[in-house]
């Protein structure tokens, strides 16, 4: 039996058609996640992976493609070959796929990571809503992106806005896009998919140059304080 073959009778057993099977392989490969409450298309979508994600999977393997699905929070990730996947063991020495990987800019690293040490401190506090999202105003976001890297968001409006839709196409958050940048007190939400983007490793190096900065800060602000009072 060839390899056609076999998917065929797998997807007949599955009452899924070539087609359907086809378009659920297609959009994995070209968005590289699905989030099932994102829309209705990815729902469909979603729920035909939960149906034949043994084949899934198989499929995949067969070029070094590893897949995490977390079934807590409803989404689905694919990693390249060579990629480190969470939860699923290092990654074969393997020459990287570079159609899979997102190419992101220095603004989106920046963005992503904090949008990242954001979500650890919210999930610390078990403040995360029922979807296990955490809410953070574009104030807010912009204090902490000052705060933990000494970074600003983008002058130009177009790029802001160019830069927000980048992380909401890796389905990383979810905003109002009439309402966001609009009004400081708006909220965005960061979707539970964060965690798989920035390593704990990278995270706790971004906790600690963030420790270091606010114990330097201290230090030189007793020292100004001790210069004052013994001037006086």
């Amino acid at each position: 039996m060839t390899l056609r073959e076999s998917v065929e009778q797998a997807l007949k057993t599955a009452q899924v058609s070539v087609p359907d099977f086809s378009e659920l392989l297609i959009r994995l490969l070209d968005s590289g996640v699905l989030c099932r409450d994102e829309s209705q298309t990815e729902q469909i979508l979603y729920d035909r992976f939960a149906r034949l994600e043994p084949l899934v999977r198989d499929y995949l393997a067969l070029m070094g493609i590893s897949v995490l699905h977390d079934t807590r929070f409803h989404y689905v990730r694919i990693y390249p070959p060579g990629a480190d996947t969470p939860g699923l063991g290092d990654a074969p020495d393997t020459p990287p796929a570079t159609g899979l990987r997102a190419r992101l800019s220095p603004h989106e690293v920046a963005l992503v990571l904090v949008l990242r040490a954001q979500y650890e401190r919210a999930l610390r506090e078990g403040d995360l809503d029922d979807d296990g999202c955490v809410w953070l105003t574009y104030e807010g976001l912009t204090l902490a992106l000052r705060n933990l890297l000494g970074r600003s968001l983008p002058e130009s409006r177009s790029e802001r806005r160019a830069l927000f839709a980048s992380l909401r196409r890796l389905r990383l958050i979810r905003y109002n896009a009439e309402e966001w940048m609009e009004n400081p007190g708006s909220h965005l939400r960061i979707r539970p998919l964060i965690v798989t983007f920035v390593s704990d490793d990278i995270l706790a190096t971004l906790e600690g140059a963030r420790d270091d900065s606010d114990e330097g800060r201290e230090r030189s602000a007793s020292a100004d304080q001790q210069e004052d009072e013994d001037v006086r």
